[in-house]
């Protein structure tokens, strides 16, 4: 049987990883690589990455593209996502969804670190479920997840938290810790409000699931998030705007950063499943917009079209506090 052009155009880069000539983090071409150099249709590129992917070939890593994954074997799906140790996992990962920047795509711990007297202790056991929460999202967290990432019997996490709502309530205490509140505030409203904001934004930005886990209408009870809201309301605070201003000013920045970064997990997330990054799947579908715009009706948009917009949440989000901060700075000042 002949074989198809994916098929051949796959067996050529299976190749290339396994003679090492494509070490395991080294950029595979994009759909829109394979579709110039081979002429084949973006389907069809497409189907080449999917496959090299559902082989553990390759990861996909937002911000960067597809790339040669953890080992170069066959068949080691699961290895590209085995042995990171939680110590710097949560940290490290600063996922750069739909932006040029690329840093390394967090992965769950093989088996977390255990107490210095070989049990497990909570803070391990967060450790290892934000591992898991920053590498495949909330969707792929579970208590049996986590206990296999440690080693141990699930029943054994209940011990240390009662269910998985209290898991990730912990979780996230630990996400918004990470945050360097400042030790003294900036005498300068704005400076203060925009110092705050790039706080929080850069926590969801790190742990992209975090976003979607908080809620502004119920907000959860976290210690760390009460720490961070009280440096904010301080700054606010001392330039004497009243307290019901003051936290309304508050949940507005917090929720300007959290709507932008809300769109975080599940660009990931369809990243993981199509093997495509956002230009890809613009490039892809493409056709099927013009198709549904009437010639001359939307000239506006189309003109969007034709200068290649590049979406970047962070300059989205920059964009959006600043207009904000004009109208807000000026209406807070005495």
């Amino acid at each position: 049987m002949t074989a198809s052009a994916s098929e051949r155009i796959a067996a050529t880069l299976r190749e290339r990883i396994r003679s090492g000539e494509l070490p395991p983090g080294a950029r595979v071409p994009s759909t829109r690589e394979i579709v110039r150099r081979h002429g084949v249709a973006m389907a069809t590129a497409t189907k080449v990455l999917t496959t090299l992917r559902r082989e553990g070939l390759v990861d996909t890593r937002p911000g960067v593209g597809t790339v040669v994954a953890g080992t170069g074997v066959v068949g080691t799906a699961a290895a590209g996502t085995a042995a990171v140790g939680t110590a710097a996992v949560g940290t490290a990962a600063v996922d750069t969804v739909i932006t040029g920047a690329a840093t390394p795509t967090a992965r769950p711990p093989s088996h977390a670190t255990r107490a210095s007297d070989g049990t497990l202790d909570r803070a391990t056991l967060v450790a290892a479920a934000v591992a898991i929460a920053d590498a495949e999202g909330l969707s792929g967290l579970s208590m049996r997840r986590v206990a296999a990432a440690l080693g141990v019997a699930t029943m054994s996490l209940y011990r240390h938290v009662a269910d998985k709502d209290d898991l990730v309530l912990q979780m996230l205490d630990s996400a918004l810790g990470e945050m360097t509140v400042p030790t003294t505030r900036p005498r300068d409203l704005r400076a203060g409000l925009e110092t705050g904001a790039r706080l929080i934004w850069r926590t969801f930005r790190r742990h992209p699931w975090v976003a979607p886990a908080m809620s502004l209408t119920r907000p959860q009870p976290i210690a760390n998030g009460l720490r961070y809201a009280e440096w904010l309301l301080g700054i606010l605070d001392e330039h004497g705007v009243d307290a019901a201003t003051a936290f309304s000013t508050h949940l507005m920045l917090f929720n300007l950063a959290r709507g932008i970064a809300i769109n975080l997990e599940p660009e990931r997330e369809a990243q993981a499943e199509t093997g495509m990054d956002n230009e890809d799947w613009m490039d892809a579908n493409e056709g099927a917009l013009r198709a549904i715009l009437s010639p001359g009706a939307h000239p506006r948009f189309e003109r969007i079209l034709e200068s290649g917009y590049d979406l970047d949440l962070d300059a989205l989000f920059e964009f959006g506090l600043q207009c904000v901060l004009d109208g807000l700075v000026p209406a807070l000042e005495p």
